[in-house]
C-alpha cells in the first residue's frame, strides 16, 4: 500500500495514523519510504533531496530514484511481504512518474521501461493519493520547514507550475488505473483527512483480509 501526492499534501501524516491504527487492530504492518528506507536509499535521498538544484540532470534525479528503489525492493519490501505484512510505503514509482515524467519532461515510456526491468513485478495493491492546490502545499512545507528551521529541499524550491504538472500526472495515473489508485481530498484537519483515508484502507482490506475487520 502507497501514500503519494505533493510535498506538503499531508501523505506522511497519514501513512504514521494508519499504521498506529491498523497495529492497534492486530496487523501485522510495517512502514517504509522512497528515496530511502535502507542505508543506500538514504545516502540517495540526501543527495537527491539536498543538492544544489543544477547538480542533477532529470535524468540523473531518475536514475537515482530507480538505484534506491531497486535496493529498497530487495533489502525491505520483498523481505516484509514475504513475512505477511501489511507495508505502507510513503512514495514509490508512482512518483517518479508523477514528479520525473510529468513534472521533468521525461519520457514515460522510459519510466515504465525502468520500472519493469528494476522492479521485480512490485506493484502497490492500492495507491492513495492525497490531493491538494500546489500553493497549499507550499504553504505547508514553508511553515514545517520554518517550524523545524530547515531549508527547502530540491522538489520543495520548485514553482507552482512544476507542482501544477505533477499534480496532473497523479491525476492521470488514478484515471487510468481506478482500481488502485484512489484520490483523497487532502483539504480539512488531519482528522478529517484521515476518516477518508481510513474507509478506503478498510475498503481494501476487508476484501484482502475477510473476516479481519470484523467490529471495526
Amino acid at each position: 500500500m502507497t501514500f503519494e501526492g505533493l510535498d506538503g499534501c499531508g501523505k506522511s501524516t497519514q501513512l504514521a495514523r494508519e499504521f498506529e491504527r491498523l497495529r492497534q487492530r492486530g496487523f501485522p504492518v510495517s512502514t517504509t519510504q522512497e528515496p530511502g528506507g535502507t542505508w543506500v536509499g538514504q545516502q540517495i535521498r540526501e543527495i537527491v533531496l539536498h543538492a544544489a538544484s543544477d547538480a542533477l540532470t532529470p535524468f540523473t534525479e531518475l536514475a537515482l530514484m530507480f538505484a534506491a528503489r531497486t535496493q529498497h525492493i530487495e533489502q525491505v519490501i520483498l523481505p516484509s511481504l514475504e513475512a505477511g505484512q501489511v507495508v505502507l510505503c510513503d512514495r514509490f514509482t508512482d512518483s517518479s512518474v508523477a514528479y520525473q515524467g510529468h513534472g521533468r519532461g521525461i519520457s514515460l515510456e522510459v519510466i515504465l521501461a525502468l520500472e519493469e526491468s528494476l522492479c521485480r513485478d512490485i506493484r502497490p495493491n492500492l495507491t492513495i493519493v492525497l490531493d491538494v492546490d500546489p500553493a497549499v502545499g507550499a504553504q505547508r512545507t514553508g511553515a514545517r520547514n520554518r517550524a523545524a528551521s530547515e531549508k527547502a529541499s530540491r522538489f520543495e524550491r520548485e514553482g507552482l507550475e512544476f507542482f501544477e504538472r505533477v499534480r496532473q500526472g497523479y491525476r492521470r495515473i488514478a484515471a487510468q488505473e481506478p482500481e488502485r489508485v484512489r484520490m483523497v481530498d487532502g483539504r480539512g484537519s488531519v482528522a478529517e483527512v484521515h476518516a477518508r483515508v481510513s474507509s478506503l484502507v478498510d475498503q481494501f482490506l476487508g476484501a484482502s483480509f475477510p473476516g479481519d475487520l470484523h467490529g471495526a
